[in-house]
């Protein structure tokens, strides 16, 4: 670790040094307006002064809901100088999963970015008895007997009229310590309360400085910020540690407008989870399919140059002079306009939340863009393991950042071939769940990361997962039971497992109640001969998925079921997919209804 750099205040006062004009910057009526290292200087400790001057006192946890946005950025680093843990949150959660994180976690403030997030928050303020205050980030606000509701403007404009006692914000920053609490992330559970993981200063200074170390980012390089800044990847590597290189942070109007935003910032790096590098593979391979005879033999003589590169530039070797004539002409044929679609200006792209299929990660190298893959969780800050330039291994995840921490080794595999993790990088246990923490963390210190895996020549491999947590390719974590219990509640559905594991969206199958179902379908004269017949009727699968989408409204629109597949008998323990206890057995119900499962996600 840099003797520098131990905190997060630290991160930030040296990254000022720059002095870049555009460190960060926005899209407003049309166009990106930029925020200079000056003017973000400013705006920081401006925000420090005013929560300072409001009454906020050391260890006091500040809840931030927004998408991403400058003033995100500004107030994690305002509560970081003043030693304000950050409980950060999806701004896609509904009411009720907010409500409990707020008041699990106590805070007392809430910075959220619109009144959307501040109805939620008004919803159950009731039931959050240390909240104090919420600033509402953009519009106005309204006027609540006995509520503190602020604008953002409002809080700057405080700190603003404190600027003469600027210079003594830096001195708050020098007084917090790197075994300080930073920020308390709160994870899926699969029993639906989440955990919220309680990760030190420590712990994401060493993940940012390997990081940035590995990743080999300039100053200069510009990205475009649109996972949620609440997810550790993003909130790691494309929040803080592109503030330490000294890359310029544009960020992204949201998911939808992303190829759009692409194509105005034309970014240098990219930091991403699988599903944007799935879409352009399967519309590149769907695009060249329908092309002219003479298009598709271009394109697919431009793909074996690419494949052919593989090998020299996976082990960082400079190709033969042929091949790199090749590879050029093909590039110019094909694989510029390719990437045109990412902007045209890519230098290297990073992949994380999930795993990235092998085939699409030699798809991108074939084709001259450098993505690496990682693999960690919220609880390890969250890189254990990152592909290396010039070592890389398509279906691993990567090196272990270490071989040993402190004479004993980084990771190891337990005797379940569960992957075990000790290193700067664990977090401290759950806010306030000492069980859950003993279990996580074993009297050796090792974290127990739920997942299977092996290492085989210093590269790390998952193979399955311990846990019943579902991580779709857009990086989201969804718990599996919450859903099939609320599945259940509906009289039309007896069965329910949920799906969606390195997907794109969430599916179910289901085994409808035939008691309720058959005489529903009676009385809309649909005929059948047996279960089989019914469940294969477009009307039968339509009924019982419009039943299925009343109870989606309960849950975030990642959650949610898309699509699914009706079995026509029980799942029970004598046909192998329950346990004694009637527990899913999720490995057998995948093999068993493998089919089915293709034909949802074909």
């Amino acid at each position: 670790m840099s003797s520098e750099i131990k905190t997060i205040p630290d991160l930030f006062y040296e990254a000022l040094k720059r002095d870049i004009s555009d460190a960060l910057a926005y899209k407003h009526n049309g166009s990106y307006h930029p925020i200079s290292h000056r003017e973000y200087k400013d705006l920081v400790e401006w925000v420090a002064l005013a929560l300072r001057e409001k009454g906020l006192k050391t260890h006091d946890r500040v809840a931030i809901i927004s998408e991403n946005r400058p003033e995100w950025a500004i107030a994690d680093f305002a509560c970081a100088i003043l030693g304000l843990p950050t409980v950060v949150l999806y701004p896609t959660l509904v009411s009720s999963q907010a409500a409990f994180i707020l008041q699990h976690s106590e805070v007392s403030w809430v910075i959220c970015s619109d009144s959307n997030q501040l109805n939620k928050i008004m919803e159950s303020w009731s039931e959050l008895p240390h909240l104090h205050t919420v600033v509402v980030m953009e519009g106005e606000v309204p006027i609540v007997p006995h509520k503190n509701i602020y604008t953002w403007d409002q809080l700057v404009s405080w700190g603003r009229a404190l600027s003469e006692h600027q210079a003594e914000v830096k001195q708050w920053a020098s007084a917090v310590k790197p075994e300080d609490l930073l920020t308390i992330i709160y994870t899926s559970g699969t029993t639906g309360e989440p955990k919220g993981a309680m990760l030190t200063h420590r712990n994401l200074i060493t993940n940012i400085l390997d990081s940035a170390k590995l990743l080999n980012l300039s100053a200069g390089d510009r990205s475009l910020s649109f996972l949620p800044l609440n997810h550790i990847f993003e909130r790691m590597v494309g929040h803080f540690t592109m503030m330490h290189v000294g890359v310029s942070i544009y960020y992204s109007e949201g998911v939808a407008k992303v190829p759009d935003n692409l194509l105005e910032v034309r970014p240098t790096v990219l930091l991403a989870v699988p599903r944007i590098y799935e879409k352009v593979f399967n519309r590149t391979l769907f695009t060249a399919a329908q092309a002219p005879l003479l298009r598709r033999l271009v394109f697919s003589l431009a793909m074996s140059i690419g494949r052919g590169s593989l090998p020299y530039r996976y082990a960082g070797r400079p190709l033969p002079f042929y091949l790199k004539y090749l590879h050029r002409v093909a590039s110019k044929l094909v694989f510029e306009k390719i990437l045109a679609r990412l902007g045209g200006n890519l230098r290297m792209a990073a992949s994380g939340g999930a795993p990235l299929a092998p085939k699409v990660l030699e798809f991108f190298w074939a084709i001259g863009l450098d993505i690496l893959e990682g693999y960690g969780l919220s609880e390890t800050s969250p890189v254990i393991s990152f592909n290396r330039f010039g070592h890389i291994v398509p279906g691993s995840v990567g090196r272990p950042l270490y071989d040993t921490w402190e004479g004993r080794p980084f990771v190891k595999i337990a005797e379940d071939g569960e992957i075990l993790c000790q290193g700067p990088n664990i977090m401290k246990g759950y806010w306030k769940n000492e069980k859950d923490t003993r279990e996580a963390i074993g009297p050796d210190g090792y974290f127990h990361t739920g997942d299977i895996g092996y290492l085989k020549d210093g590269n790390l491999y998952i193979t399955d997962r311990k846990k019943d947590l579902i991580i779709t390719s857009g990086g989201k974590n969804v718990a599996p039971q919450p859903i099939e219990n609320a599945l259940k509640t509906n009289k039309y559905i007896s069965q329910a497992v949920v799906l969606g594991d390195t997907q794109n969206f969430i599916s179910a199958l289901i085994v409808p109640d035939f008691e309720v179902l058959e005489p529903w379908a009676k009385r809309q004269k649909i005929s059948f001969q047996s279960r089989e017949d019914l469940i294969s009727n477009p009307r039968v699968v339509q009924k019982v998925m419009n039943q299925v989408n009343k109870i989606n409204t309960q849950f975030s629109n990642y959650e949610q079921v898309k699509k699914i597949v009706l079995l026509g008998h029980e799942m029970t323990q004598e046909t192998g997919e329950l346990t004694p206890t009637m527990k899913v057995k999720r490995r057998v119900v995948n093999e068993k209804y493998q089919k089915q499962i293709a034909e949802i996600y074909s």
